[in-house]
Parts: C-alpha cells; sequence; structure tokens
C-alpha cells in the first residue's frame, strides 16, 4: 500500500497557551477519597495547537492537551460554547479537548456529568469541603482555555509539519498476574503466587513538530503510552512528570517552545515499575532523579534523537482531514450478580459513611483537624463507587448503548484517533499496527474516563476490570477499535 499523500493547500498553524492554576484552594481528583489543595508544586496548563488547511479554514482542527484527569462533559461544553462566541466560523466540534491524566489537577466534572452514565442521582455526599466548587472552576478555566483557543486561531500563519517516531520506557503494566488467574492492580510481585504482569508496554513516542515559514521549530506534540501519575497522591496541584517534561525539552530545544501532551492507550499503565522496584530506586539515588525527572529525561532524549532526522522531511501542505462522529458502544453487560456483589461491596462503606457522618455532626469540631474530611469522602466514594453498578444495570435495561464523541484527523501520513476513555493498551496496539498511516497517535481521555479493559483483565477481576468502574467491556471496546480502523482506510482511500 502507498503511503503518499496527495498535497493539500498551505497549512497554517497556531499555538497558544493558558496558565489553569486556581489561586484558591481546589479539590484534586484521582483518587477515592478527597484531597484539597495544600499547595502549587507546579502550574497546570492548557496548550493550544490550531491546525488550518488555507487561509479560508476550509479544513481545521484545534487539539488541546489539559493537565487533568480527565475532560468531563461540562467543561469540554464550557470551553465549546465560549469559543462559538468568540469564533462563530469555526464549529464547536472541531476543538478537540484532551487530557494527561495527572492526578493532582483540580476538580472539573459535576454531578450532572456523572449522571449520564448512571442514568440518575446517586444519593448526594452530605458534607461541605472548604474548596472551589466544580462549577466555579470550570467556568474560570474555561475561559481562559478559550482565550487560548481564541489566541491560537487569530495567530495561525503558514507554517509546516513533521512527524517521526521514537522510544522511552515511561509505562509500565501495572497489573500483575497470579496462580489461579487472579490479577491486582499494583500486586505485590515477590509474592510466591506471583505468575506474569498480565500485559504489554507501549514505549513509543509519537512526535509531531512544527514549524514557522523560516524554518524554526515552534511546537512539538509529544505522544507516550502513559498516563502523568507518578507522584499522584500529593495534596499539592500539580502536572505531573510533563511539568519536569516541558523544563527539560525547553532548556534544550528554546524557551518558547510549545509542548502539547498526548496520552495514548493506557488504560492498564502507569509510570512506576512493578518488579525490580529495588534496582530502580537505587539508581534513582544514584542518578540524582527523582521518577519525574527520570521520565522526562527520557522522553526529552526520545525527541532530541527524532527531531534532526525529520527535519529535512517537513511538510507546508499535507492533506487535512478532520472527522467527528457520536459512536454508539455497548455498555458493559451486567448481571443480576454483579449488581449483588456490588451492593455487598458497598454496604460497609455505607455504614462507615452514616458512622462518621453522625460523628462529624455531632463534634463539628472535627473539622479543625487536618485532613478531617478524608476518612469521611473515601467511604462515601467507595460506596457509590461500588453502589453505581445497580444504577448502571437499571441504565442498562432501557439505554444498552452508550454515546461516545470520537475524532479522527489526517495530517499528511499522520493519523490521530481519539477516545474518551481510559483506554486499555491492547486497543491502541491493535489501531496503530492495522492503521493504514505511516504513523498513528491514539489518544486517550478525549472525555470524561472511565476504563475499557481487556477481556483477560475482566477474568483477572481487580480496580480498572471489574464492573463498577467499567461503563464499557471488552466487546465495546474492540467495537471502538474496529470502527476507529474503517475511518481511518475511509480517509486513506
Amino acid at each position: 500500500m502507498s503511503h503518499a499523500a496527495t498535497a493539500s493547500t498551505p497549512l497554517y498553524v497556531g499555538w497558544a497557551s493558558a496558565d489553569i492554576t486556581p489561586d484558591e484552594p481546589v479539590q484534586l481528583v484521582g483518587q477515592h477519597y478527597a484531597r484539597i489543595s495544600e499547595g502549587i508544586l507546579d502550574p497546570v496548563t492548557a496548550t493550544v495547537l490550531a491546525l488550518v488547511s488555507g487561509p479560508d479554514a476550509a479544513e481545521a482542527v484545534v487539539m488541546v492537551s489539559c493537565d487533568a484527569v480527565s475532560i468531563s462533559d461540562s467543561l469540554r461544553d464550557a470551553v465549546r460554547d465560549r469559543v462559538a462566541a468568540a469564533l462563530p466560523d469555526l464549529p464547536p466540534a472541531r476543538v478537540v479537548l484532551n487530557a494527561t491524566h495527572t492526578h493532582t489537577a483540580p476538580l472539573s466534572r459535576l454531578d450532572r456529568d456523572a449522571r449520564k452514565r448512571v442514568g440518575r442521582a446517586f444519593p448526594a455526599q452530605e458534607i461541605e469541603l472548604p474548596a472551589m466548587s466544580g462549577e466555579d472552576y470550570i467556568a474560570w478555566a474555561s475561559e481562559r482555555i478559550a482565550a487560548a483557543v481564541v489566541t491560537a486561531w487569530q495567530s495561525r500563519a503558514p507554517g509546516a509539519v513533521s512527524y517521526g517516531l521514537g522510544h522511552a520506557v515511561v509505562g509500565r503494566n501495572r497489573r500483575s498476574a497470579y496462580a489461579g488467574g487472579v490479577s491486582r492492580m499494583y500486586g505485590n510481585t515477590a509474592a510466591e503466587d506471583f505468575s506474569h504482569i498480565e500485559g504489554y508496554e507501549d514505549h513509543s513516542v509519537n512526535v509531531l513538530a512544527t514549524y514557522d515559514d523560516a524554518g524554526s521549530l515552534t511546537g512539538l506534540v509529544v505522544n507516550v503510552a502513559c498516563p502523568s501519575q507518578a507522584t499522584e497522591h500529593l495534596f499539592e496541584i500539580s502536572a505531573d512528570y510533563w511539568h519536569e517534561t516541558r523544563v527539560e525539552l525547553r532548556r534544550r530545544l528554546g524557551a518558547g517552545l510549545f509542548v502539547l501532551p498526548q496520552c495514548s492507550a493506557a488504560g492498564d499503565q502507569s509510570p512506576h515499575i512493578q518488579w525490580q522496584k529495588d534496582a530502580e530506586a537505587r539508581m534513582q539515588r544514584l542518578a540524582g532523579y527523582t521518577l519525574r525527572q527520570q521520565i522526562a529525561v527520557r522522553i526529552a532524549d526520545a525527541v532530541d534523537a527524532v527531531l534532526p532526522h525529520i527535519v529535512a522531511a517537513r511538510e507546508a501542505a499535507p492533506v487535512l482531514r478532520h472527522r467527528m462522529e457520536v459512536v454508539e458502544l455497548p455498555r458493559r453487560r451486567l448481571t443480576q450478580a454483579d449488581v449483588d456483589e456490588a451492593m455487598a461491596e458497598a454496604e460497609p462503606h455505607r455504614l462507615e459513611y452514616e458512622r462518621l457522618l453522625a460523628e462529624l455532626k455531632a463534634h463539628p469540631e472535627q473539622r479543625e483537624q487536618p485532613r478531617w474530611y478524608v476518612p469521611i469522602t473515601r467511604a462515601y466514594r467507595k460506596w457509590r463507587w461500588s453502589g453505581n453498578v445497580k444504577l448502571r444495570y437499571e441504565l442498562e435495561q432501557s439505554q444498552p448503548r452508550l454515546p461516545v464523541e470520537a475524532h479522527i484527523i489526517r495530517l499528511g501520513d499522520v493519523a490521530i484517533a481519539t477516545n474518551p476513555f481510559e483506554y486499555y493498551l491492547d486497543y491502541g496496539v491493535r489501531i496503530k499496527a492495522r492503521s493504514p498511516a505511516v504513523q498513528t497517535f491514539v489518544v486517550q481521555l478525549v472525555g470524561s474516563g472511565s476504563y475499557v479493559p481487556t477481556e483477560k483483565a475482566v477474568a483477572g477481576k481487580s480496580y480498572g476490570a471489574v464492573p463498577a468502574s467499567t461503563p464499557v467491556g471488552p466487546e465495546g471496546g474492540s467495537e471502538l477499535a474496529e470502527w476507529t480502523l474503517a475511518r481511518l482506510h475511509e480517509l486513506w482511500t
């Protein structure tokens, strides 16, 4: 098959960024308990790349990467509404937002986002937290993100792109498998019944570089199969390892460089090594690196290895095509046994939550203690996490399929394919391997998240594969992969 792309009209490129770090305490998202930010370790940002084919914008796409755990419908729609008001000629669906999946970013999803998944509201948490509300943060951040979109769009100028493939060890499969077919997330690999790591790892670094009409490097899209959660338990706002990566890339390539991170399919991945942990920790001490710094150097080294070889291959008029569709995927098939098991798991957490709530009402002075809210919010969220299985089971009877937004982009011989999930790596490998493009960037978390596991993960159970954490199961994961491949082949026909 020939991969040569027919030249299109000249490409126009625009970049911008926005600081979306609030200056007041917020809820941090990514754990089964609340965390109120106690400071700012490093800023969280939104980086925008506008690609336009020709000055009349006949074909255009605006990619926005956010240091966030996910992109809720509420945040996406707020950004698009503001952009539509400022740029009426830019269709809102051409604005594509992805999250890096840092677990130390502000809350940017609301109860109404959750209700779309489970059909109706779960009983509300009966305590107020001393933090900026998700509603207020979305309003505040969406204004800044939209302003950056407008800046990137209005500053677009003739440019060129080039692409290349590097490699860096960043993501590790985090599911340990044991005798008897059971798997555990972050399971003990020194246990006597440990057998193997459940799935594959993808150490590819997909790089898309942009240049101005003078040939100077202006920005990078960097895509790795790993969420940004090296220091995921902090009580401080942070972009996690992407902060150090941006710093390192700018140190090497120029202070004004734009860096747009993307997380490829990585629902079963993390930056944490699962075996030879002592050896890894020793090498970090000897080298004087933190894990985050180590990852940054590895990614920057991969980019450095790619750039000299692709600069001469830059294209000023690549084919640009963008397609967005709402795809209806089958919800994970739940049984009454699934519901009964989930409700049995939920009940102790409900009782614990009600006990802690009664204690708090009787002794409001507990609020003066540091992090007083952690135990009660942990109990509530675990109750809700398991209890939502029953609501999803009821919803499935009337709405057996879940509509999700997916984007397919062609840029010359490069494909970009999105999904809204924490999509297990095997699906991403399937798409990359069978794609008609020379190089394919799979981008997860262009949406609200939730895991889409493989069949072997479902068989192994554990977090990320059980009914409570997977509104869409392996059947939907395969349907989405095949839909993606079919649309890619259409764009390459």
